[in-house]
């Protein structure tokens, strides 16, 4: 329970403001990171002349914005689930969540190496088939760019919105089925005839405009989506009547805006992950990602409330009760992941199935077998046991300690998730240009020599971006809404 009961005279008329000169240093400190981080990564991705440098450094750099993506993307998701829950518990936090969401937009930056062709090649092998084939097409008379196929692909899309016609760029018949365009007609029969069968069938999901339209798409959609409820929310700070007109509209606009958190995750966990092989397929792979995405970002929730709180703010609308709360949120989160994870893999295991069990002998190859069982130990096993303990989720500093291990650990997961495919990957595009050691990546490995270095260095540089903008959302509101109608509620939580 609460010290004390806390009333309206508790609560600063004009809420608390974190003091900027506070973190100015901070800022400061991770925007010069992230420039001089971002200006080596630019010369990495496109400016080495260095192929063995650009296609290590590329997985590097999907790694560290996939991590950092998660965290973003789970503060969405925990500002959607308390407006839509109802949750009275939560307003004393909700602007914890809403700035760590406020984050999400800004990762498209980071993003945009990812839609350049010269970095896809060394990261997406079905995308360098598509563009073969391509190729092969008009080599036989067919006409087709990219860009044509793109600007058919939003031209049936425009005509499906303004008329039903069409969906995407394929026309819809009467019987219901759907015909591709004639441009993606010509791609298609390509593949077919270069023998890519699997990806042929895959062809409505994994073609090039329907992948660059989902990837801008979900930055747009649901960095809307977050950008309207933290409007919302602030809004209320300042309305002379706040009442109830901005959470029930902030509740209602979070019910539908949940499809688009789902669609989010799913897709770029599809399109940036799995897709790294296009072979490999997994039905529970995005419940897999989500799962990490809720651990995430609620464990940076933990640990950013812990140092309001030492700082001298939120203390009479935070107590311990939030924090058991938050802490039993984390640990039903980790049983899930784990529950999760091991379902994946006992279903694929058992089925033995060629191209989805390629994942695990990836990932059981070289050294990345001791990774994937320490991922076992240190993820599940060891937070399982220390969360389980009520005493512990009501310590605010040890509960904080839990939080950035579990941010530790699930470095690990996602490393594990995309860097064993580079070895892989690389070696099946032939780069003989040596790094580091290596003299060709024509011979398949499990890991290349050196590439942590870049990890290293995409990981802080992005990160350096995160806590940047993740900073400056602080300072920019109250640190929690002081005239919702529900604060009294959440400040006198008792569990």
């Amino acid at each position: 329970m609460a010290h004390h009961h806390v009333t309206s005279h508790d609560i600063p008329v004009n809420g608390e403001h974190l003091d900027a000169s506070k973190i100015a240093k901070y800022k400061t400190f991770a925007l010069a990171v992230l420039l001089i981080g971002g200006l080596a990564s630019c010369y990495l991705l496109f400016f080495t002349g260095n192929k063995s440098w650009t296609a290590t450094y590329s997985y590097s750099w999907v790694f560290a914005l996939f991590y950092f993506f998660t965290i973003a993307v789970g503060g969405c998701f925990w500002t959607l689930l308390h407006n839509v829950s109802n949750s009275g518990w939560g307003t004393s936090v909700r602007r914890t969540m809403e700035n760590l969401g406020s984050v999400f937009p800004w990762l498209s930056i980071f993003a945009i190496p990812l839609l350049c062709p010269s970095v896809q090649q060394y990261l997406f092998e079905w995308m360098n088939l598509h563009r073969a084939s391509i190729d092969s097409a008009n080599a036989h008379g067919a006409n087709i760019s990219a860009m044509s196929m793109i600007t058919d692909w939003l031209g049936g899309a425009w005509n499906w919105v303004v008329n039903g016609g069409k969906f995407l760029s394929w026309a819809l018949t009467g019987t219901g089925e759907f015909v591709p365009s004639a441009h993606e007609q010509e791609v298609a029969t390509a593949l077919h005839h270069d023998h890519q069968h699997l990806l042929y069938n895959k062809h409505w999901f994994m073609n090039l405009p329907f992948w660059y339209f989902r990837n801008i798409m979900f930055f747009v959609a649901l960095g809307y989506a977050i950008v309207r409820l933290r409007k919302l929310s602030t809004m209320q700070d300042t309305d002379p009547n706040p009442g109830t007109v901005h959470y029930f509209k902030a509740r209602r606009a979070s019910a539908a805006f949940l499809p688009i958190l789902a669609l989010t995750v799913t897709f770029a966990a599809f399109d940036w992950v799995k897709g790294l092989d296009y072979k490999w397929f997994s039905t529970m792979y995005g419940v897999y990602i989500f799962a990490g995405c809720a651990i995430n970002s609620m464990a940076v929730i933990i640990i950013s409330v812990t140092l309001l709180k030492r700082a001298g703010y939120l203390k009479n609308v935070v107590s311990p009760e939030h924090f058991h709360i938050k802490g039993k949120l984390l640990f039903a989160f980790t049983v899930f992941w784990a529950y999760v994870t091991f379902s994946q893999y006992f279903l694929i295991w058992y089925a033995n199935i060629t191209e989805e069990t390629i994942y695990f002998i990836k990932r059981n190859t070289g050294s990345w077998n001791v990774g994937s069982t320490c991922l076992t130990i240190f993820h599940f096993v060891i937070p399982f046991v220390v969360l389980l303990q009520q005493w512990l989720k009501k310590k605010p500093l040890l509960l904080s300690s839990v939080a950035v291990y579990m941010l530790l650990v699930h470095i690990l997961d996602i490393y594990i998730a995309v860097i064993p495919e580079r070895g892989f990957s690389l070696g099946n595009i032939q780069i003989k240009d040596g790094f580091d050691g290596v003299k060709e990546f024509g011979k398949v490995s499990a890991s290349i020599a050196g590439a942590w270095m870049g990890d290293i260095l995409a990981f802080v540089t992005i990160g350096a971006g995160f806590i940047f903008f993740y900073l400056r959302s602080f300072t920019q509101h109250a640190l929690y809404p002081h005239r919702d109608p529900r604060i009294l509620e959440s400040a006198n939580l008792s569990n």
